[in-house]
């Protein structure tokens, strides 16, 4: 007799192990859909940690057992590393991940932590990712315009690629940023639809 397999809910566990709870936030259909979209990116991301490690591995085996070193594959470990990093931003936040002040907002009612999230991604979030993307841009347009490699002999060329994942990073960011807002949105209008409710039960 085979016994069912049991399923992780891993929305709930990130719920319980984090203070914030905003991962049970209600969900709209486009912010549904904007996080499944980060988390296609999230996960073909993480394969570029293996690819990261093999490659670390590689070029120590190279440097201590061949006494070589390509300069290239130096570099390509850094990059892997940024854009592991840039990309991992989005799907860290959908998942609530990020370092928030726990100790005070553990304190807080849903409706004030909602409220809070809201303004810190009208206020904060959104106009410093905006202002990246205005500064990135240029930098990444002369990246291109002039061919830019590396200045170390035997480095990667096209350095434009790598900085232009500074501008998908960024706009990941800003979708989840969305996605978040609109779940806030969601939440205080069933709030507010709920409380109407008991009114009216109450008046009756």
């Amino acid at each position: 007799m085979s016994h069912p397999t049991p399923q992780l809910d891993l929305a709930e566990i990130e719920a319980k192990l984090s203070h914030s709870n905003l991962n049970q936030l209600p969900h709209t259909k486009l912010s549904l859909f904007l996080e499944k979209c980060i988390e296609g990116v999230g996960r073909l991301t993480s394969w570029l940690w293996l690819f990261l490690m093999l490659l670390i591995v590689g070029n120590a085996l190279m440097r201590y057992f061949f006494n070589t070193n390509f300069v290239a594959l130096e570099e390509l470990q850094w990059h892997l590393y940024a854009v592991g990093f840039m990309l991992g931003l989005s799907y860290c936040f959908i998942h609530d991940g990020h370092v928030r002040v726990d100790a005070m907002a553990e304190h807080w009612s849903m409706k004030t932590r909602v409220w809070i999230e809201i303004i810190g991604l009208s206020v904060l979030l959104l106009p410093f990712c905006f202002v990246v993307f205005e500064y990135a841009l240029p930098f990444v347009q002369r990246a291109y315009r002039l061919n830019e490699i590396s200045p170390s002999f035997g480095g990667l060329s096209m350095r434009w690629i790598i900085k232009s994942f500074i501008l998908l990073a960024i706009i990941l960011l800003v979708i989840a940023a969305i996605s978040r807002w609109l779940r806030c949105i969601a939440y205080l209008r069933g709030s507010r639809a709920r409380t109407l409710s008991s009114t009216s039960s109450e008046s009756l």
